[in-house]
């Protein structure tokens, strides 16, 4: 067994590497993509909306970066592993991947279908699951691989109304953080980044799904003007320079620093005193 090493890269850039980013349709992932043409990289990009997509590959190109796009549902573990073949197939190597579809579902677990539950596990931990899989070994054949799943401030502390979105999140943080240690054991040159966005403008929620009897609109609205402080691009900079500076946690935004120390702090308490500020934070009727 070789001895595990700390891997840090503060020399890294985008440059001239294969980057592949999912969700990248909209939000952080699109963000990242932009981000990431304008410092040179090529991209493999997907999303399930093919509109949305397009989007994104209009203005990667734009910016004159050489774009492989394609529709996909991360949940699909035949359809990942395609692309996975057809991504190396056309760029020769990867050298970045960033998980970042993701949805959410929102709503008490007591009124939550086992559909829904099983539509948010699919693609917020099995997408990342089948991402990682599947490119994990040309991460580690390019020498200086770097894999970052997003998970969630709500990886970290637990919200009512939130345990189908929580438990995915979790586990990602989880599944994430065991990888990384078994890179560093294995000595493999990849480096494992977990990231827990805050409240981040994007259309997460107004394009999740919510429970029956839960105002998704008026939840949305809440999300939209309340919620979600940084602008898309502001995190994508700040999870793409923790990824390449190899950190094993990044943290993006005000909120995520300060709900996550307080819970720290607090242990388990945390979560006699959510359950007395949520109904007031969400205004659930």
């Amino acid at each position: 067994m070789k001895t595990p090493r700390l891997v840090r890269k503060p020399g890294r850039t985008l440059r001239d590497r294969v980057v592949v980013i999912t969700g990248a349709g909209g939000g952080m992932g699109r963000e990242m993509a932009l981000l990431a043409a304008r410092q040179g990289a090529l991209l493999a990009l997907s999303d399930w909306d093919a509109d949305a997509l397009a989007g994104t590959v209009e203005q990667a190109v734009a910016l004159g970066a050489e774009v492989r796009s394609d529709v996909l549902d991360v949940s699909d573990r035949a359809a990942v592993a395609q692309w996975a073949t057809d991504v190396v197939g056309h760029f020769g190597r990867v050298e970045v991947l960033v998980n970042n579809a993701g949805v959410s579902m929102s709503g008490d677990f007591e009124d939550m279908s086992y559909e829904d539950f099983d539509w948010i596990v699919g693609i917020n931990l099995n997408g990342v699951v089948n991402g990682t899989k599947e490119f994990l070994p040309h991460l580690v054949a390019s020498g200086d691989g770097v894999l970052v799943n997003i998970s969630s401030l709500f990886g970290l502390v637990s919200m009512p109304g939130q345990s189908a979105y929580n438990a995915t999140k979790y586990a990602v943080r989880g599944f994430t953080e065991a990888l990384r240690e078994e890179m560093l054991v294995n000595g493999h040159p990849v480096t494992v980044t977990c990231v827990h966005p805050g409240g981040i403008r994007t259309g997460i929620v107004r394009r999740g799904r919510t429970t029956a009897g839960q105002d998704h609109a008026r939840l949305a609205e809440l999300f939209d003007t309340k919620l979600a402080r940084m602008p898309a691009d502001k995190a994508a900079r700040i999870i793409l320079e923790g990824a390449l500076a190899g950190r094993a946690r990044v943290l993006v935004g005000a909120d995520a620093h300060v709900v996550h120390h307080f819970a720290k702090l607090t242990g388990s308490r945390y979560q006699d005193v959510v359950a007395r500020l949520g109904p007031r934070v969400t205004d659930r009727q």
